[in-house]
């Protein structure tokens, strides 16, 4: 590891005045004499600060003096600065600068992180930028719409407009700043850090660097990202984990808690259509499937994919007897590799090694397995198997997987592809990502990460893949610290969660919070169009459910609710009695006909002012059914006939929603907590059965759509370019 060495302020200002940082005026002298002379000539008022390589944070030693109005205190506050050094300052010197006037501040910087490498952070500055914490961080390159995305996501960011007299933040001057510091970091790849803190912005809004903090010792990474991914593995390889003309399962068993027995029974549950072999030392009889004793026993290519539920010290020799019948992929769910210990983390190597060699697709080891709606595949150890659909998993955690394929048979939107990364140790999570954006099947990739080995790799697989198609992605670990510079104020705040969600914002991955909020997400993406714009219509049959979804909507500043015309406004008044909401969200105030809930819908989804509409209160009618059926009086009474009219009411709701997002490529949301409650209910299953999304509440609802909404603007910009 280099030696860390911090950079006096000038030297660091002069690293980065040519590149085009704009600074305030100053000079820097070694005596009393010239400091004052130095002053008279910048103009008062100045200030005064001592300077040298081992003074990185003056203001806290009380090395700087502010609002120096004449020649005698520009004397007296030098001389008291170097009264104030110490034996172990080493070389100083004094600076005299103008004194900026202005009360906001930015921090601009650039830290190398462990995982993404040069990374630029803009935030609230000044002395308390590391207790507000209000920034932003982005990895190199920048892209355009950068600077203005990571500026409008600050809390802070009102203060950068107009604000009280003053004139808004000259964003194009300090594009040239921050221009300077990536210049830097291309340049010189021994540079860890930069700090330029304060930055502040004049009542004009001219943005001035009034100090810079320069740390060299970090040439361990290039701040180079080259966009194009590489794939490491060919279509064939893949093709052969997810589309296998036929599967082994080696290592069956007849024992129903081992694995060899899950996985064989879990293949053969789905219907997998392709062959079906299995290897059991003893040859027994596993669900019908007579099993030979070893690979070789078995035809040469008429298997592609070879489920592995033996020992890890009996793998090495399978592959390579799987290589001689022409399989062309595994997956290892074996244990005692590299989560085990050292031994385990030499043996990995050698599998990984021996792959490579074979021309073999290693999936794992330590994983849970694979599945592959398309070609009926349940290749793996544990539940469930989904329905089939448009999403595609790729999860470094295999529990995860179980956790989104559950949730995708509770609402019915299926999966295309789900895989467990495992310990990863040939094909990671950014290779499936890859793959995935490239399959006709995938409409969008769901992920969780949890921890990073290779960022810039990663970094290059999420761009080629969200340029495709939509990624979304929870990660674990937010917590965890991330790069450190010793002296930066940028690297204390560039936490490896920060560096992370600045990716994700730049390429416009999706991040969401959790688990639901990812697979509300994937859905949407799996079910509807994409909306064109922000401007939402909220449908609602009572209050309270339309002004918490408002709330939800207007909470992160994404979508806003449509101002509907005076032509919708017409046409709703035809439909509705008095009484209704006359305002956006439309709640119907109970005044619903037979005909209400489609015609409404309609008059919002056509509206050229609504780019999306949100259904909230589908299931009223059928909930009443369900307990009308579960009362003990019916048939009888007359019930009969109003469950079944009550059933038909939401069934027909849900179908008029889902034709009209059809009719004019809107989206038109379905929300009811029934989804949840009664996930079996006419409403909710009429949805299913619809191939739609029924969102367990309005706030979900629109979380999903703001999701999808920045995915499409953000899209949107990176094609264009």
């Amino acid at each position: 590891m280099t030696r860390r060495r911090t950079l006096s302020e000038d030297e660091s200002k002069q690293l980065l005045g040519p590149l085009g940082a704009r600074f305030a005026r100053e000079a820097v002298v070694h005596d009393v004499a010239s400091a004052v002379a130095a002053a008279e000539q910048i103009g008062f008022p100045v200030v005064a600060k001592l300077v040298g390589d081992r003074l990185a944070h003056k203001s806290e030693r009380g090395l700087v003096r502010l609002s120096l109005n004449s020649a005698d205190a520009v004397r007296e506050a030098c001389e008291l600065l170097l009264s104030l050094r110490r034996a172990d300052d080493g070389d100083v010197r004094l600076l005299i600068a103008e004194q900026v006037v202005g009360n906001r501040e930015l921090i601009v910087g650039m830290v190398r992180d462990p995982q993404f490498g040069a990374t630029v952070l803009i935030g609230a500055g000044g002395i308390a930028a590391e207790v507000l914490a209000d920034s932003q961080a982005r990895p190199l390159p920048l892209r355009d719409h950068d600077l203005d995305d990571m500026l409008n996501s600050l809390a802070s960011a009102g203060l950068f407009a107009d604000f009280r007299g003053q004139q808004a933040l000259d964003r194009h001057a300090l594009a040239r700043t921050v221009q300077a510091v990536t210049a830097l970091a291309a340049q010189r790849p021994d540079v860890a850090s930069i700090d330029l803190n304060p930055v502040i912005v004049t009542p004009q809004g001219e943005p001035i660097a009034v100090d810079a903090l320069v740390e060299l010792g970090g040439g361990e990474q290039s701040s180079d990202v080259d966009a194009n991914f590489a794939p490491r593995h060919s279509d064939r390889n893949l093709r052969s984990l997810f589309d296998p003309r036929g599967v082994v399962i080696v290592g069956a068993s007849t024992h129903p808690g081992k694995f060899g027995f899950v996985a064989l029974h879990n293949l053969l549950a789905a219907k997998y259509g392709g062959r079906v072999a299995a290897t059991n030392l003893s040859g027994e009889t596993v669900l019908g499937v007579q099993c030979v004793e070893t690979i070789d026993d078995l035809p040469t290519d008429h298997f592609d994919l070879a489920v592995l539920c033996t020992p890890a010290s009996a793998n090495e020799d399978i592959l390579r007897a799987c290589a001689r019948r022409g399989i062309a992929a595994a997956f290892v769910t074996s244990a005692g590799y590299g989560e085990a210990d050292e031994a385990g983390q030499t043996a990995q190597t050698r599998l990984v090694a021996l792959g490579a060699e074979l021309g073999m697709l290693i999936a794992g080891p330590n994983g849970q397995g694979v599945v592959s709606t398309p070609s009926s595949l349940c290749a793996q150890i544990v539940a469930p198997y989904p329905p089939p659909g448009g999403i595609s998993i790729a999860s470094q955690s295999g529990n995860f997987v179980s956790s989104f394929m559950n949730l995708a048979r509770a609402s019915g939107v299926g999966v295309a592809r789900a895989v467990s990364a495992g310990n990863a140790a040939a094909v990671d999570v950014a290779d499936y990502l890859e793959w995935f954006s490239r399959d006709d099947a995938t409409r969008v990739m769901l992920s969780y990460i949890e921890s990073v080995v290779d960022g810039v790799r990663l970094q290059q697989a999420l761009t080629a893949a969200n340029l495709r198609k939509p990624v979304v992605v929870v990660k674990g670990g937010a917590t965890e610290s991330g790069a450190r510079a010793a002296a930066s104020h940028t690297g204390a705040l560039a936490s490896n969660d920060r560096v992370f969600d600045g990716l994700c914002r730049q390429l416009g991955v999706v991040r969401a919070r959790d688990i639901d909020e990812a697979f509300d997400a994937a859905a949407f993406f799996a079910t509807s169009p994409l909306p064109r714009g922000n401007r939402t219509a909220i449908l609602t049959t009572a209050g309270g459910w339309g002004v918490v979804t408002s709330d939800a909507l207007a909470r992160d500043g994404v979508l806003q609710l449509a101002t509907l015309s005076s032509e919708t406004m017409a046409s709703l008044d035809a439909l509705l009695p008095a009484r209704w909401s006359r305002n956006n969200p439309v709640d119907c105030a109970g005044g619903e006909t037979r005909d209400t809930i489609p015609a409404v819908l309609e008059v919002l989804a056509t509206a050229p002012e609504v780019d999306a509409v949100v259904y909230l209160g589908i299931g009223i009618q059928s909930n009443q059914a369900r307990l009308m059926r579960e009362g003990g009086f019916y048939p009888d009474h007359g019930l009969e006939r109003i469950v079944e009219y009550h059933e038909r009411q939401d069934r027909r709701f849900a179908q008029s929603a889902v034709e009209m997002a059809s009719r004019t490529n809107k989206p038109v949301l379905i929300a009811t907590e029934l989804a949840v409650a009664d996930a079996t209910g006419a409403a909710p299953s009429a949805v299913r059965e619809l191939e739609a999304m029924c969102f367990a509440s309005g706030p979900r609802a629109v979380r999903a759509l703001a999701h999808a909404y920045r995915w499409a603007r953000t899209h949107e910009l990176l094609r264009a370019k």
